[in-house]
Formats: structure tokens, C-alpha cells, sequence
């Protein structure tokens, strides 16, 4: 689209009718909005646009509404992210350092979204498969039997039970231990495994191989697990009781958040493009490619490592993912407020971004 009038009118088509949900005609635009034509003008627009595929009438007599591709252009080159406010993100800060646990920090996450957007909020857990190793520690149990506990940079707390018929003393499980911390600290859970598996196998741990391989072996699971994030969601009831929610396309929205599977691989590759382009990934209708979600967008962003251990704030581009270790997004009709959602997603995974970077560094949260 190169008319720059008709993009204005296409903005203001879209912004009327995520603001009333009813079709909106030429007069309502002349009126609403200082485009400085006349409503024959505006409707000339209208039907060019609607000739173009960017909005559509859905009765003779009605005015325009949006269509799935009228939403794509307007979140690529019209819609207006304004960052959150100082006070908005103070609220954000205060509501979710109050947390005991990355669990904890994850399902306020959520719930706040949801708060803030009016619609389904969703928040993965870091997978192990993108952890790496923060501590390790083993603990004997009874005789032949320890328990192994795995801290990663992201929080995560994983355990495991080994039971070993020659399993070595106390003192011997200590220095292992110790060895593992200092060489391994920092690998991913697979690099950790072969690490192990080198330090079992030279002199100094003669007699050790057994709990190494099994420890190599534990190391080796959790990396496999790429699916093993867990989903938080809020806002399900909240979108039910909205005054503008369609029952006919809430079903199927909500048969598809029962496919977590799907959900989360749609979701994270939504994460991976919005990393790589240093904000926030939007997915509309069709290009969700679920057919649950064909009249539903989706609003994603990826939360990881931060490039810094300074706090993160909405605003702070120096704050952000190398590479995201899991995310956070949006769900809703693609009738959206998607600036507020996007805006909204995006103070939240920074927050993440930079409540992991304090993890692994070891700072007080």
C-alpha cells in the first residue's frame, strides 16, 4: 500500500472497530478523526481498501470491518507501541518481586498479564534443555542410595534418585561433587554431562565410574527434555465474561489452550523470531496455523539471559534475551487492542529477562 491517506483510514478502521466491535461507516471516520476529506472521500478509500483485501463488508448496508490481513499491516507499520509508564511499571516490579520462587515469580507473571490485556495470559516455564548448570549436590540417603539435586542459571530445581550397588563413601560422593561444580558450572546440562563423564574416568576418582556414568546419565535426561517447561495461564474466565466475546469463536480458543503441546511450539518459535528481532511477535489468525486459534491472535515475546544484570524496565533496549529460554504471550480475539497487548507483553518478559539474569547471578530477588 503506497496511499498514505488510505493507511490513515485503514488505522482508523481498525482502532473504531477493536474500540466498539461494530462496523464502522465513512461518517463515523470524518467525524472521529481529522483526515481533512470528506465522507465521500473516506468511503471511496474504504472500498479500495476493501477491493485490496484489507477490510471487508459484511452487510450491504454496513460499514467496514478489518480483515485478517487489514490486521497484519496495521501491527506492521501502524500501530503505535507506546512503552509502559514509570508508575505502570513500578506496578509491575512491585507486584511480581514479591515472590518466593521462580514458580511463584511465572504464575504472577501470568496473572498480571491477564490483568492488564483482558485475555488469556500464558507463561513458560525455562525447559531444562536450555538451562545450564548452576550447582549440583548429592545427598546420601541410605546406604547405595543418593539423592541428586540440579540448580540451573534459570532457577529450575530438578532431583533425581540414584541407587548404586557400589556407591562410595560419603567422602568420596563429596569430592565428586566438588569437582563437578568447579569444572561444569556454566555448561548446558548436555556439555555438563560429557564433563562428568571425563572427570569420573581420570585417576584422581578411580573407582568412581558408577556414580559417574549414573550422574552423566541424569545430566544427559534433563537436557532431552525439551518439552518438559511447564504452562502457566491466567485469564480464561476473565475473556468469557468480556462484553464484546464471540461464544462461537471462544470454544475453539479454548479447545486449543487444552493442547499444550501445540500451543507451547507454536509459541516458542513465535519467540525465536521476536528475539532475533528484539521485541515482540504477533501471529494472527491463519498464520497461527491451529485451527483453534483461526479466529484468535497471538501476542509472544521470549524472556532469557539478559545481556546485562542491570534491572530491566519497559524502555531499557540495552536489557534484552541473547537467546530466550522460554516465553510469555497474549491470547485473544484478533479484534485485540494489539499496541496494549504488545506493550504489555513486552514489560513482562523484561521483567523476566532480568529476574533471570539475578538468578544467575546469585542476586537477592
Amino acid at each position: 500500500m503506497t496511499n498514505n491517506r488510505r493507511m490513515l483510514v485503514l488505522r482508523a478502521v481498525v482502532e473504531d472497530y477493536i474500540r466498539s466491535q461494530e462496523p464502522v461507516g465513512s461518517s463515523s471516520i470524518t467525524r472521529d478523526h481529522a483526515l481533512g476529506v470528506s465522507s465521500a472521500t473516506v468511503r471511496n478509500d474504504m472500498a479500495a481498501l476493501e477491493d485490496e483485501g484489507y477490510l471487508v463488508q459484511p452487510h450491504t448496508s454496513a460499514g467496514r470491518i478489518p480483515t485478517e490481513k487489514g490486521y497484519r499491516y496495521f501491527v506492521d507499520k501502524l500501530a503505535t507501541v507506546v512503552p509502559l509508564s514509570a508508575a505502570q511499571r513500578r506496578g509491575i516490579d512491585t507486584f511480581l518481586s514479591g515472590s518466593v520462587s521462580l514458580e511463584d515469580t511465572l504464575q504472577r507473571a501470568a496473572r498480571l498479564l491477564s490483568r492488564i490485556t483482558g485475555q488469556v495470559a500464558v507463561v513458560a516455564s525455562p525447559s531444562l534443555a536450555r538451562s545450564a548448570l548452576r550447582r549440583l549436590e548429592i545427598v546420601p540417603l541410605t546406604p547405595g542410595v543418593l539423592l541428586v539435586v540440579v540448580i540451573t542459571d534459570t532457577g529450575r530445581v530438578a532431583q533425581r534418585t540414584l541407587n548404586l550397588a557400589d556407591c562410595p563413601d560419603g567422602d568420596g560422593v563429596a569430592k565428586l561433587s566438588d569437582a563437578v561444580n568447579e569444572q561444569c558450572q556454566g555448561m548446558s546440562l548436555l556439555q555438563a554431562a560429557e564433563c562428568v563423564g571425563r572427570i569420573s574416568a581420570s585417576p584422581a576418582f578411580a573407582g568412581m565410574q558408577s556414580l559417574g556414568a549414573s550422574l552423566a546419565e541424569v545430566f544427559g535426561d534433563m537436557a532431552s527434555q525439551e518439552q518438559s517447561s511447564n504452562l502457566y495461564m491466567a485469564g480464561a474466565s476473565t475473556l468469557t465474561r468480556s462484553s464484546v466475546a464471540n461464544v462461537a469463536d471462544l470454544a475453539p480458543l479454548f479447545d486449543a489452550l487444552e493442547e499444550q503441546v501445540v500451543l507451547m511450539k507454536l509459541m516458542s518459535s513465535l519467540s525465536e523470531v521476536s528475539s532475533k528481532a528484539g521485541g515482540v511477535s504477533v501471529a494472527i489468525g491463519s498464520e497461527t496455523h491451529t485451527p483453534g486459534l483461526m479466529h484468535a491472535s497471538v501476542v509472544t515475546s521470549g524472556y532469557g539471559r539478559s545481556s546485562s544484570p542491570s534491572k530491566a524496565t519497559d524502555g531499557d533496549e540495552s536489557v534484552a534475551a541473547a537467546e530466550p529460554v522460554a516465553f510469555v504471550g497474549s491470547i485473544g480475539p484478533t479484534h485485540m487492542d494489539y499496541a496494549a497487548a504488545m506493550a504489555a507483553v513486552r514489560a513482562v518478559a523484561r521483567y523476566l529477562t532480568g529476574f533471570m539474569s539475578r538468578e544467575e547471578n546469585g542476586e537477592q530477588v
